[in-house]
């Protein structure tokens, strides 16, 4: 006879309201860091390379003298997404973090 699989949600550990709310803060914590750093991605490829082009062209890229509208065009975007990819980790390693010391205090006062 084959061994019986577990559904995912019998596998899942009975979380308190207390979790329950850590969790929800937890992801709000994500969506929020998310949404900033898109942005800021968004604002560097698309604004400052492609929308704000022309009038960042009048500016040259220090010691250099390429545009800095062309500049960001061609390797400010991709410099800015490899950036924000760091901060992204670095952000979410803390949020992760404090999210397990959270988790584990609030067990620990539960008596789990």
């Amino acid at each position: 006879m084959a061994e019986r699989v577990p559904l995912s949600n019998e596998s899942r550990p009975v979380r308190s309201p207390a979790e329950k709310e850590s969790l929800k803060r937890y992801w709000r914590s994500n969506l929020r860091i998310m949404a900033v750093l898109l942005t800021v991605w968004f604002v560097a490829g698309l604004g400052c390379g492609v929308l704000w082009a022309d009038g960042l062209n009048q500016f040259t890229l220090p010691g250099t003298a390429y545009p800095l509208g062309f500049w960001f065009a061609q390797q400010g975007s991709i410099v800015v997404f490899v950036v924000v990819i760091l901060v992204y980790c670095v952000l979410m390693n803390r949020l992760d973090r404090k999210h397990h010391e959270e988790l584990v205090r609030i067990r620990q006062e539960e008596g789990r």
